[in-house]
């Protein structure tokens, strides 16, 4: 059962055909109910209109055996004096329930009545009760049963009290609800039918986009060509928009898995030539010892520690490493790092104002020192190392009186592997990785690290932070 309406569109065409059932139920069963009650009123008024005519009679005539009743088979008529014995009935009515009295011949007290009445005298007048009592019933007549509605009206007259009971029959009533039922019975079905085929239909064209990005989906997946695209209907509905939106994850898994290729390609190159290069130097050195350039073998060994700690560094960025939760105030973190730099061959300059924020304090001391070597290596003679609050922001600034970086090459040289010195030796320019490194320690902190020209016409980086007060705000 689970297997069979385990698709969208099997239980969608038994909801929309349980839905439908039941208005159908309750629609027929009040339509139904109205029916016979409209037909039973209409019965109700022949018996009463056709009591009153009987009714009317008592006040004219002058005896009980002059009354005309009806004779049509359709409407027994029965009238009971005041004592409750049957004065008068139809003809050929062979059978009664429902008045209160089942005679149906008058008796013999009943056939005396033709004559005056002990009261009669008195009454020069009659009077019709305005009220009409109704009860249900059957009757046979002139060999003929059925159901009927009986009309009670009572009436006095100059001969007496009567009650005049006259019956409307509800064979109508019957036969049109039978009739309304047996169509209904054949039509809800059909009804329901022609719902369920149509929801069938109209689910399936509506998902047929769903098949189709599912079929593609599975294509890419086991051709593993992220370039593929899956197809996106025109329209403007949820299907679209399911369609756009694995469209755009596609495009954002393509570019990161290209990234990573990219990555691990130009990682893979960056550390052939100090291997290759430590390797040589070591070779020389075993075959003529005093041809063992040992600075050079330790700055081949620097430089390859320095790559692979940016390669961690970058792999753990990329799996989503999140950045501690400490305070650190950038005024006195910058001037610790500035005190440890023995190397600097170009002089820094530091204007610190207290900026506190919250991230990990190696990690930002990765970025500043990643953003004063790339100064050290472009600066002619001046590096100025700036702190300062900017409202909900901590600032960073690392200027340089280089040459600056073109305007369009401001985004380009955040991207890893990365060099505009290409003039440049690999020793002397680095692997392209610190700007990229502190772009992303910035963005996972919240922040952001641009460049512009510095006022010495220099390059300079701005980082900004999110001050911890304002998060609390």
């Amino acid at each position: 059962m689970s297997r069979l309406f385990g698709s969208v569109r099997a239980r969608a065409t038994l909801g929309a055909s349980l839905v439908v059932a039941l208005a159908l139920v309750a629609a027929g069963a009040a339509v139904l109910l109205s029916l016979r009650d409209n037909l039973t009123d209409q019965a109700g008024s022949r018996a009463d209109s056709a009591a009153r005519k009987v009714a009317s009679q008592l006040l004219t005539v002058r005896s009980l055996g002059d009354l005309d009743l009806p004779d049509d088979e359709n409407q027994p008529v029965q009238v009971v004096d005041g004592d409750g014995r049957l004065v008068a009935a139809s003809e050929d009515l062979q059978r009664i329930s429902g008045t209160g009295v089942d005679q149906v011949k008058p008796g013999r007290g009943g056939a005396g009545a033709k004559g005056d009445s002990g009261d009669a005298g008195d009454r020069e007048d009659g009077e019709i009760d305005d009220e009409t009592e109704y009860t249900d019933g059957s009757a046979t007549i002139d060999g003929e049963s059925g159901e009927y509605r009986f009309a009670a009206v009572e009436v006095s007259s100059p001969k007496g009290d009567f009650t005049v009971h006259a019956g409307g029959s509800l064979s109508d009533e019957q036969s049109a609800v039978s009739t309304a039922l047996t169509s209904m019975l054949i039509g809800f079905p059909l009804l329901l039918a022609v719902v369920a085929g149509v929801t069938w239909l109209v689910t399936r064209r509506a998902l047929r986009p769903v098949a189709a990005i599912t079929a593609e989906m599975s294509a890419i997946t086991a051709s593993e060509d992220l370039a593929r695209r899956v197809p996106e209907p025109d329209t403007h509905d949820e299907i679209a928009r399911l369609a756009r939106t694995t469209n755009e994850t596609l495009t954002a898994l393509q570019t990161s898995v290209e990234r990573q290729r990219r990555f691990v390609a130009d990682a893979s190159h960056e550390l052939r030539s100090p291997i290759a290069s430590l390797r040589t130097q070591l070779e020389v050195g075993a075959a003529h010892p005093e041809l063992l350039d040992v600075d050079g073998a330790v700055e081949d060994t620097v430089r390859l520690q320095e790559l692979a700690a940016d390669l961690l560094l970058l792999a753990r960025l990329d799996a989503g490493e999140k950045p501690g939760a400490g305070r650190v105030d950038l005024a006195a973190f910058a001037r610790e790092e500035l005190s440890q730099r023995t190397r600097d061959h170009v002089e820094v300059h530091a204007d610190l104002k207290s900026a506190e924020v919250a991230g990990s304090r190696g990690q930002l001391a990765r970025v500043l020192g990643n953003l004063l070597n790339n100064a050290q290596r472009h600066a002619r003679s001046r590096v100025t190392v700036t702190t300062r609050s900017d409202g909900a922001w901590a600032v960073l600034e690392v200027a340089d009186d280089g040459s600056g970086v073109p305007e369009g090459e401001r985004e380009r040289i955040f991207e890893r592997f990365v060099r505009l010195d290409d003039a440049r030796t690999r020793d002397e320019g680095g692997a392209g990785l610190g700007l990229a490194i502190a772009r992303d320690v910035a963005v996972r902190h919240g922040g952001t690290l641009v460049v512009r020209e510095a006022p010495s016409g220099g390059a300079l980086f701005e980082l900004r932070l999110p001050s911890p007060q304002s998060s609390a705000e």
